[in-house]
């Protein structure tokens, strides 16, 4: 029985872990062509004017280079393996994932946020998410030099929540390209159900993690 219930919980965190690995990985091989620094990609073409200054021009290349790897450090923060084996990997990757995000990710992201596309809404979204990028990792990296390793797990996974909206956003863009949204709704749709919805998921997380730990905490 006990063998069943931990075949099926692997296989449900394999559902789960897969997708987000391809998905996220993809993500980092498309983010690739964009450092040849050719300006023949749509992002640039239709925003040419903001890549005529050199501060969103620079911003743009950090972000994206800090986003690619933020997300491949990410991954392998949440691999309870190499937490377990090679602390030390664990321990280096979080310091680069800290690093990442607090000087080159979030700076980037709320300077670029003021020229987003959309409407007021959409480029407050975007400052929103990143001053709570930075937060929660601030937050993260303060309480684990205190010791206290559940909570920096918990806002841990907040970050990476925001971090992985660059992934979601664009399955869900995809889904409702296909579906037939037009470009703008389909951009701002997506937008906010990947920001609202990561959040959500990551509270939810914490919320089952939570549950567990207080019960073996009790039982124990």
């Amino acid at each position: 029985m006990l063998t069943l219930q931990r075949s099926a919980k692997v296989f449900f965190q394999m559902l789960f872990w897969v997708p987000v690995a391809v998905f996220s990985l993809l993500l980092v091989y498309n983010t690739l062509p964009y450092f040849s620094f050719s300006k023949d990609f749509s992002f640039i073409q239709e925003r040419s004017f903001l890549f005529q200054k050199n501060v969103y021009n620079a911003s743009f290349y950090i972000h994206i280079f800090a986003g690619a790897l933020c997300i491949i450090t990410a991954l392998i923060q949440f691999s309870r393996y190499i937490l377990k084996k090679t602390k030390a990997v664990h321990r280096w990757s979080g310091k680069i994932y800290v690093f990442v995000v607090l000087f080159l990710g979030a700076p980037t992201g709320l300077y670029m946020s003021f020229f987003a596309k959309g409407s007021f809404w959409e480029r407050a979204l975007f400052m929103f998410m990143a001053i709570f990028w930075f937060t929660t990792t601030f937050y993260g990296l303060k309480l684990i030099h205190k010791k206290n390793v559940l909570a920096h797990k918990i806002w841990m996974m907040r970050s990476y929540a925001m971090a992985m909206t660059a992934v979601t956003f664009r399955v869900y863009h995809i889904v409702f390209y296909l579906v037939g949204w037009g470009h703008l709704e389909n951009y701002e749709i997506s937008l906010w159900i990947s920001v609202i919805g990561n959040m959500l998921f990551a509270e939810y997380i914490i919320y089952r993690k939570s549950r567990s730990y207080l019960k073996s905490f009790t039982i124990g």
